[in-house]
């Protein structure tokens, strides 16, 4: 029955984005980004350093100069990747109002999700910066949550939308190791690489 219920809650798969100017689709972005970084860069890990120290828990080496330049790094490459997402894909970064259309362009041509990616580089930062083993660990639960979750319920969504020019995409562009080459949509067929995070659908 509680099976029942959370399927309910989960929409089986992505809401496709209205038609709309992509002024309103970067003002919808950029409110998602300032509510997302806040609760999730913000609010979350600044309550788990502040348990860690109520606890007397034990904390990292002084990383936070490197913190704060990885997060600096990744926030740069994040907003630069949602203003491609924006402005290639016709909708938003959010699986509620994603894109109209595949986004395979800036760093999409070397590596599947670069948008996690960064997302995750920066809740590092984040860790490193307070000094919080409970946020290195929060963030190891993030990435387990998107890869066996969120990471095959969106590609099921593209690859039903989108059909053979996403699976030739997916064969040969890693969800999480870069390509140095750029991928290109006519590019002759590849054989897969080996670790391509393929989806089970």
């Amino acid at each position: 029955m509680a099976r029942l219920r959370l399927a309910s809650l989960i929409p089986d798969r992505p809401r496709v984005a209205v038609p709309a100017s992509r002024a309103w689709n970067t003002s919808k972005t950029l409110g998602q980004i300032v509510v997302m970084w806040s609760v999730l860069l913000g609010l979350v890990p600044w309550a788990t350093a502040w348990l860690e120290r109520w606890l007397h828990g034990p904390r990292l080496p002084a990383t936070d100069p490197v913190g704060g330049g990885v997060f600096l790094a990744a926030s740069l490459l994040g907003l630069g990747t949602a203003n491609v997402f924006v402005r290639d894909g016709a909708g938003t970064p959010l699986p509620l109002d994603t894109a109209r259309r595949l986004v395979i362009a800036g760093p999409y041509r070397h590596v599947r999700n670069p948008m996690a990616m960064f997302g995750f580089a920066q809740a590092i930062g984040v860790g490193m910066w307070l000094r919080s083993p409970g946020v290195l660990v929060y963030t190891a639960v993030g990435m387990a949550i998107w890869q066996g979750l969120a990471r095959p319920w969106e590609e099921a969504d593209l690859e039903r939308r989108f059909g053979d020019r996403y699976r030739r995409y997916r064969a040969v562009v890693s969800c999480w190791w870069p390509r140095l080459a750029p991928y290109r949509d006519d590019e002759p067929n590849q054989p897969p690489r080996r670790s391509t995070c393929r989806s089970s659908s």
